[in-house]
């Protein structure tokens, strides 16, 4: 398996956990060509399974107050890396004639009250990709799902630093259910990843608490 992060620390901590050397450690940057090719080498030549898992937050900035920077950093990461990486392990699942891709989406790809405008933005283009993907590759024995996540207790920035969004914003995370750790996700994310999954394909699995039913 191949484990990889921006930030060598932590992923090589996590690598250096499980001692039979089955997970490797990968740092690279899912926004670059070379970073996702570096993946892609790691990996060889069978690729049985993506989790396409990195993502940055907006600060829960609204439209108005975004600017080009903000917009572009966060598509970057969530949509265009998910995109580079699921069209770069794409020729070995097709040569195998099997594979399973999991997304994370959000909260904030089911509606408008969760999130600032480029990642609420963002989640819905992972979305798109997620069920473009089941549908175009399903017959090649490829399934494509995602995993929204409620509250996660992970290292991804949730504050929220425009004013007008924290006003705006902050009844509705009143109701949010308890934040839950990463572990509980990541299993939503390896039953989508088995064949215990085998006839789920174009699913976006709510993992948020129940969230989703408010």
């Amino acid at each position: 398996m191949i484990a990889v992060d921006v930030v060598p620390a932590g992923i090589d901590a996590l690598a250096s956990t499980v001692t039979d050397g089955s997970v490797i450690a990968v740092t690279a940057d899912i926004t670059s060509a070379d970073g996702v090719a570096s993946i892609v080498d790691a990996a060889g030549p069978d690729i049985d399974g993506l989790a396409n898992v990195a993502g940055i937050m907006d600060g829960m900035t609204p439209l108005h107050e975004t600017d080009d920077a903000l917009w572009r950093r966060v598509l970057s990461v969530n949509v265009d890396g998910t995109f580079a990486l699921s069209r770069a392990v794409l020729p070995s699942m097709l040569a195998r004639g099997r594979g399973s891709i999991v997304n994370i989406a959000s909260e904030a790809a089911l509606r408008g009250n969760a999130a600032g405008t480029a990642y609420t933005a963002s989640k819905h283009a992972v979305v798109g990709i997620t069920k473009s993907s089941a549908f175009l590759y399903g017959p090649s024995g490829i399934r494509t799902n995602a995993v929204a996540p409620g509250p996660t207790a992970t290292a991804i920035e949730g504050s929220m630093a425009s004013q007008f969004g924290a006003e705006r914003l902050g009844p509705f995370f009143a109701m949010i259910p308890p934040i839950v750790d990463a572990e509980t996700i990541a299993a939503s994310i390896t039953w989508l990843l088995s064949d215990d999954s085998l006839n789920v394909n174009g699913v976006v699995l709510a993992s948020d608490g129940g969230w989703s039913v408010q």
